[in-house]
């Protein structure tokens, strides 16, 4: 298994011998207006460059996986530049019709039980943020990946730490955990994905995991940065288990 960070929540995923591209945001820096009521409104998103060029990117990839539709998830440039042949799994009928309409010709609803390639994908609950702001973050999803030859992996995608995600984990059993831990929130509301201390509940419910923390300094809400985030976790005595990769990272497990 590869997982290689690519920007924000865009990772790829090499597993079981298939390339996976999970939330695609392909955009130059600072194509998008800042998304608003939220900090930096001076600068607009992407706040930095891809690591590397968009061809790198897709080459060779098997299937696209879109948690939901925000556009720092999929964006304009990831429709353009992705061929409209190309397998990707949404998380509900109402995505995968936009996903259509954007003339992709090989779209299907992730389930629970969903077979790609002999490799399993589950589809998990994720609750985008905690009370009122859920009513306006709308539905998103994750994934858990299995395969007799490789080690269960958990994409949690934008979510907060909650008993669905503590579920997961229960009945799963991850091995290596992805969690978008930049504690994204506008000025009223609270956050929308995780922060320290639900990265912390992730670490305690899955102690022998690794965890992989992204979704970090790419989009002018983010709360948490990678620097306060490392100081907590060694402060926690958990710098082995939770990994925090600069953008164009890649791990093998």
């Amino acid at each position: 298994m590869n997982i290689h960070q690519i920007r924000n929540a865009t990772i790829v995923v090499e597993y079981a011998g298939k390339k996976f591209l999970i939330d695609p945001m392909l955009a130059e820096k600072g194509s998008y207006p800042p998304f608003p009521n939220a900090p930096r409104q001076d600068q607009n998103n992407p706040l930095v460059s891809l690591p590397t060029p968009i061809d790198n990117i897709i080459q060779n990839i098997d299937a696209v996986i879109v948690t939901h539709l925000h556009y720092d998830h999929w964006d304009d440039a990831a429709k353009e530049v992705l061929p409209k042949e190309i397998k990707i799994f949404s998380q509900n009928e109402g995505d995968a019709t936009e996903i259509r309409n954007a003339n992709f010709q090989n779209v299907e609803v992730l389930q629970e039980d969903t077979i790609f390639e002999g490799i399993q994908l589950i589809k998990t609950k994720g609750e985008h943020g905690r009370g009122e702001i859920l009513n306006h973050a709308g539905l998103v999803c994750g994934i858990v990946f299995k395969h007799p030859t490789e080690k269960t992996l958990y994409v949690a995608g934008d979510t907060v730490w909650y008993k669905a995600v503590q579920e997961v984990i229960d009945t799963h059993k991850p091995e290596i955990i992805v969690v978008n831990a930049g504690d994204n929130q506008f000025f009223e509301g609270g956050s929308l994905v995780m922060g320290k201390d639900d990265v912390y509940e992730v670490y305690k419910a899955a102690p022998n995991a690794k965890i992989i923390a992204v979704h970090m300094e790419a989009v002018n809400h983010w709360a948490l940065s990678r620097e306060e985030l490392k100081s907590f976790i060694n402060e926690k005595g958990i710098a082995s288990n939770v990994l925090v990769p600069d953008d164009g990272e890649s791990y093998k497990f």
